[in-house]
């Protein structure tokens, strides 16, 4: 009987993995809201920091990087959670890569004018 209490807190301590990334995903910007005319502040409030810019004659290229198809979902993250207690941990091994190959990466290329607001928008880059 000593044996259970050690199981269960092992169980405990190596799950979550899928449970975490199912619950937190990351959220799809709403594109909508990058616009022709928007300054690169509010851009970036919606995308984050360009993970790639550089200059060119007058205007600034930068490119985004976000994520669709992988939104926080509580459901999937209990299911996580019930299969984990239920195979002693073992369901881990299949729903941790389960979850590493949710959604996709995208990438948006805005160009900014002098006065960092957008002159144009092109998907991908």
């Amino acid at each position: 009987m000593r044996i259970f209490p050690v199981i269960i807190l092992a169980v405990l301590l190596l799950a979550g993995c899928s449970v975490g990334m199912a619950l937190y995903g990351h959220s799809e910007p709403d594109l909508r809201n990058i616009q022709v005319g928007k300054d690169r502040k509010e851009v970036e409030s919606y995308l984050g920091k360009p993970v790639k810019t550089k200059t060119e004659d007058w205007r600034t290229i930068a490119v985004y990087k976000y994520q669709v198809g992988n939104e926080p979902a509580p459901a999937r993250a209990g299911m996580h959670a019930i299969l984990d207690v239920g195979t002693l941990g073992l369901w881990e091994f299949i729903g941790t890569p389960i979850e590493l190959i949710k959604g996709s990466t995208r990438r948006l290329t805005v160009i900014y004018g002098p006065d960092n607001k957008v002159v144009e928008i092109k998907k991908g880059g």
